[in-house]
Formats: structure tokens, sequence, C-alpha cells
């Protein structure tokens, strides 16, 4: 069973332009693109990283950055996430599809192994690890399942609501984390300015620790410094953030 890493790309956004292009490292411009993508690497489980790019000139960095990176990169429907998907792991031939979203810096690898193995194990269509910070999350996808959702319909952005509301026709394996990995209040994702203050100022803290920090330690600095955790608390759409 191929596994590939899907990550869908886009520059448009109206709360924060090109958040994948974001530098988490603003001295030595890394973007949060290239952080995770690093990380992704590490995964021995992974056969190749696909850019899933939507179409564009606007979007042209980051065909930039793949082929800077050395890895593949597809161009579809900016608005047709699930086929620029499906494109993705078919261009590469991955039965099995890992997906993070671009603006998500640290990811909970820490039991990967152990996830795809019993995702493999259990046959399961869509396994997932549930209540962990809003960005710590991936999703492993059969492309089976992904293309069958699609030919019955389904489009937009939430690419794998389809497959969890109908449990009659694909298996979904929910698991949950260790109890103090459980905080879906934090966000450690970047949609709006501040969530790229909070992820820079985590990345500050913690490098010198580890190269990629471990989400427990993560949680950690957040709850030592309740201003940084006030920038990336979840909060009800448009309400109480810095910018509206």
């Amino acid at each position: 069973m191929k596994l590939i890493a899907a990550i869908p790309c886009r520059a448009q956004s109206s709360r924060l332009y090109a958040k994948p292009l974001q530098h988490i490292d603003v001295e030595n411009k890394v973007t949060i693109l290239e952080y995770l993508v690093r990380q992704i690497r590490m995964q021995k489980e992974v056969s190749d990283i696909v850019l899933a790019v939507g179409e564009g000139p606007e979007n042209t960095p980051f065909l930039d950055l793949a082929q800077k990176m050395e890895i593949s990169a597809v161009v579809g429907d900016t608005e047709e996430v699930m086929s620029r998907m499906i494109c993705a792991a078919k261009s590469v031939g991955g039965d099995t599809i890992l997906r993070i979203t671009s603006e998500c810096p640290f990811i909970y690898f820490d039991t990967f192994t152990e996830v795809f193995e019993l995702h493999c194990k259990e046959k399961s269509d869509l396994t997932v690890i549930e209540n962990l910070p809003d960005g710590a999350y991936y999703e492993l996808i059969q492309t089976k399942a992904l293309v069958r959702s699609y030919e019955m319909g389904h489009r937009g952005a939430w690419v794998t609501l389809h497959i969890k509301e109908h449990p009659e026709i694909f298996k979904t394996l929910k698991l949950q984390p260790l109890k103090e990995l459980c905080r879906p209040e934090l966000r450690i994702t970047v949609d709006y300015p501040e969530d790229l203050m909070g992820v820079r100022a985590i990345y500050s803290a913690l490098k010198g620790e580890k190269q990629f920090p471990a989400l427990r330690d993560i949680i950690g600095f957040l709850d030592a410094h309740p201003v940084v955790r006030g920038w990336v608390t979840a909060h009800e759409a448009g309400a109480g953030r810095i910018w509206d």
C-alpha cells in the first residue's frame, strides 16, 4: 500500500493571504509550508509528497517552492480541493493519502507509525485522531474512498465530511490521544494574523529544544504563557479577534 502526502495549496484567503507562504522562521526565511514538508519527510512510511495547487498566477509561488524542495506538484481548479487531492494521489500512484492542510506547522506525528499500521490492519477508509489542538491533526484516507465520495457528488473544503457522515458506506476509525493532549480549544494552525504570531512564538521558544517540538511541549509552553495562549485559543467566528 503506497502512502503519499497530498497538501492542498492556494494563496487566496479572506483572513490572511498566502498563509502557507508566511514565514514561521522570519530570520532564516523558512515558510510554514517548508517546515511542514521537512516534518513529513521524516515519516518513513510516506513515499511521495505532492502539492495540490490551485490554478492562477497568484499560486505560482507554490510551484516554485515545490521545485525548490524537490517535491511534486499538480495544478487544478482552485475551488475543487477534492479533485486536486485525487489528482495528486493518482499522479504518483498513491493508494492512501496523508492529508494535512498547508498552514499547519506543528503536526502530531509522535504515533504516526502505529496509526498508519492500524489504519492498514483495520482496512479503514478514513482514520483520524480526534480532540487534538486545532492544526495538530492529520487524516489518512484511502484514495478509492475519496474518489467514490467525489463521484457521489461531495464537494467543498470539508474533504472528508461525506465519508464521516456515511458509515454505512465508508469505514472510519476515530482514535483518541493521551488525555494530556486533548486540548481542542487551542489553535496551532494559521488562519488569522494572531495565529501567525502564536506559531512564531512557539517556534522561537522551542526550536532550541528539538528541531520539531513535541505536542506536549507546545501545550506546556502555551499553558505557561497566557498571552500567547490567548492568541491561539479557539474563538467563535469573528468574535474576540485582534483583526476582524
